[in-house]
């Protein structure tokens, strides 16, 4: 494993993990309604929780409210029970076959409590952008220890990868700061 290995690895986990925080974002809910809401909303289907996703149509109807349309006749009052017991705090209605989700507006102190969650959730993060930081060098380290890279190199190799988790970092504050003026838009 040469240096450009160690900074290739540790580039790829932080995206990863950019890539878990934005879906992370994506599930915050803010004033106006996307599918994404009902992802972690699980249905029982024949025995088994499955996500709606898989057995419904979800889509917009309106910046505030979600249409989910079920694939078949006899799911329409499970999909609505699983909604209506989430934690996201919504009240489905049923017209025909066509299950209609309102977005409640968003009270002040509500919108406060969801920036808190995202820089938890950016905290978390950053802590897991920084432990990639900590494995690269730890390689390095080992490298120079076995003697398969000089000290020179090693130096180097800490820097690059600082300079990498900084610029990860920054993308993560960038993304907190959009979060919350998205949030706090009324």
């Amino acid at each position: 494993m040469s240096i450009a290995d160690i900074k290739k690895n540790a580039e790829a986990k932080m995206a990863k993990s950019v890539e878990a925080f934005k879906n992370e974002l994506q599930k915050i809910r803010t004033g106006r309604a996307h599918p994404g809401i009902l992802d972690q909303v699980h249905v029982d289907y024949y025995g088994s929780p499955v996500p709606i996703s898989q057995v419904a149509n979800v889509s917009l109807l309106d910046a505030r409210t979600l249409s989910v349309q079920p694939w078949e006749k006899g799911m329409g009052q499970k999909i609505e029970k699983a909604i209506r017991e989430s934690d996201l705090g919504l009240n489905p209605s049923s017209q025909g076959d066509l299950i209609r989700v309102p977005m409640p507006p968003l009270s002040e102190e509500r919108r406060r409590d969801l920036t808190k969650v995202v820089k938890g959730a950016a905290e978390d993060a950053k802590v897991a952008v920084r432990n990639l930081r900590r494995d690269a060098n730890e390689q390095a380290k080992k490298m120079t220890k076995d003697k398969t890279i000089t000290e020179d190199d090693e130096r180097r190799s800490q820097d690059e990868v600082q300079k990498l988790t900084d610029r990860v970092i920054a993308e993560i504050d960038k993304l907190v700061s959009a979060k919350e003026a998205e949030i706090m838009a009324v």
